[in-house]
């Protein structure tokens, strides 16, 4: 645990060295705000709720959150510093989650920092705040589910740019994974149960529960399983480019 601290200490520390903390917080904030109240029509829908603020969540870290996971190993690999890090008394495992925890807190900062318009639908009426809690929690779940996809395929290329369209268009697919954009590739040929299966890895489907205040255990195990899953196969990656 203290390796792994050290670990999250120092990417941390590397965040806000640079301007990439400060502009990620700042685009993400000016986004989120614009499309509250521009195209989600917060004042017009005189509701107290912010749905309007986490219907664009998924498409705010479509763009956002692999800008933020392309370097987490593509930078390491370029610049050779992994080579540095592995010779630190640490495991693979303990850098892919010190890396991965480090990203998600940040990510969580940037979330949290978006509480004024929490108190603003709070002083215009008198919202069910319980039900926000839980979308933040799903929102979360959310951008971590998307930062381990980012830290995978970070981790098998130099480039950062190339890390960043792979992640995107992962992230993508498994947003419309319940969508006629994704089930028609599988109409024809696959069975029924594969095209559920597909259909139950939209990220849209189980975040728009949480994001309207309920708690499904499935929902929550599922994102938590993706981000177990990728992990586990950064890991791998890892292992592989270590050998070569």
């Amino acid at each position: 645990m203290n390796a792994i601290r050290t670990l999250i200490a120092r990417e941390l520390y590397s965040y806000f060295v640079t301007p990439v903390a400060y502009v990620f917080i700042v685009i993400f904030l000016v986004l989120a705000g614009a499309f509250t109240f521009q195209l989600g029509g917060f004042y017009q829908r005189e509701q107290a709720d912010l749905m309007p603020f986490f219907t664009f969540h998924p498409w705010l870290y479509l763009v956002l959150v692999p800008a933020l996971a392309m370097r987490l190993w593509a930078e390491e690999r370029r610049s050779g510093s992994i080579e540095l890090l592995m010779t630190l008394p640490v495991s693979t495992t303990e850098a892919v989650v010190a890396k991965f925890l480090a990203a998600w807190l940040f990510t969580a900062l940037a979330l949290a920092l978006t509480f004024p318009i929490w108190l603003t639908v709070n002083y215009l009426g008198n919202p069910d705040n319980g039900a926000i809690l839980t979308a933040y929690l799903g929102s979360l779940l959310m951008a971590g589910a998307f930062l381990a996809i980012g830290s995978c395929l970070s981790a098998t290329t130099r480039n950062q740019v190339v890390a960043f369209i792979l992640t995107a268009a992962v992230c993508l697919v498994f947003l419309l994974a319940g969508f006629p954009l994704v089930l028609d590739a599988f109409g024809g040929w696959a069975p029924g149960w594969l095209l559920d299966t597909v259909a139950g890895l939209s990220f849209l489907t189980h975040f728009n529960a949480l994001s309207r205040g309920v708690i499904d255990v499935r929902d929550v195990l599922y994102f938590l399983l993706v981000i177990a899953a990728f992990l586990y196969a950064t890991a791998i990656v890892l292992e592989m480019k270590k050998a070569n």
